[in-house]
């Protein structure tokens, strides 16, 4: 597979890269999209729909294309760790949709299908995800029952392949439906989630060169540095005050 790379003269120059994951149309920090431009190999329209045909623990399913387009960006590819093909998939919470869009349900069983086929193509060895939780409010937030879903129909090369889950900007929301998912989460699993509080540590375990970040969560991030250092700040002049009405005594 021919990839063109910009380089910093401005020059274009190409490179062969036959690696699996870039063989099936995946090329680091775009979204997942499965189905490139949209064209449709396995399936087909109807009604004016497009439809693509998955494998999905050897049984047969049928995604919306036209109604999961808007949200496509919720998977990305973030390029490679370590050595050889480590994936870093980047589930982005913030890009789901509003739960009081009409056909939410439909929408979400599409999608659920989407990232289950996403996570197929994208991994080829060792794996990890980085979930951006960040800038992400309460009716954008995915059920219990969804993820439950999902990691139940992860096949058990992916759950083996899994080396982190990256939680970013994690919540109490967050917290607590990994703590009710206790019951049908493996203890294995569980040991595998490590939160993150910021992108700046995110970035101490991570290349970050190919992971897309939203604007949104950018922004959440910014917001929460320039909080933590006004209230550093505060306590400052909290603590430096008494001292001086002491020297002003003497």
């Amino acid at each position: 597979m021919w990839m063109w790379k910009l380089k910093k003269n401005g020059r274009m120059r190409t490179f062969r890269d036959d690696t699996p994951v870039a063989s099936a149309k995946n090329m680091p920090g775009d979204s997942a999209d499965l189905f490139g431009d949209g064209a449709v190999e396995e399936g087909g329209t109807t009604n004016g729909r497009l439809w693509r045909t998955v494998i999905i623990g050897e049984q047969e399913h049928r995604i919306d294309l036209q109604m999961i387009k808007p949200y496509m960006k919720v998977v990305t590819h973030g390029g490679y760790y370590g050595e050889g093909l480590n994936a870093i998939i980047v589930f982005a919470a913030c890009c789901l949709p509003d739960s009081s869009c009409p056909d939410y349900h439909y929408i979400m069983e599409n999608l659920f299908l989407y990232v289950i086929s996403s996570l197929e193509l994208l991994v080829a060895e060792d794996y990890m995800i980085v979930y951006l939780n960040g800038a992400t409010p309460r009716r954008r937030m995915p059920g219990l029952g969804w993820l439950k879903k999902c990691y139940q129909m992860i096949d058990r090369r992916l759950r083996k392949n899994l080396k982190a889950l990256i939680i970013v900007h994690p919540s109490w929301f967050i917290r607590t439906v990994l703590a009710i998912s206790r019951p049908f989460i493996s203890v294995k699993f569980i040991s595998k989630i490590q939160y993150v509080h910021s992108l700046e540590e995110l970035e101490q375990i991570i290349p970050m060169e190919n992971v897309h970040i939203p604007e949104c969560v950018l922004q959440y991030d910014d917001e929460r540095i320039k909080a933590r250092r006004e209230r550093a700040e505060e306590n400052v002049e909290a603590t430096s005050i008494p001292q001086a009405e002491d020297l002003s005594c003497k």
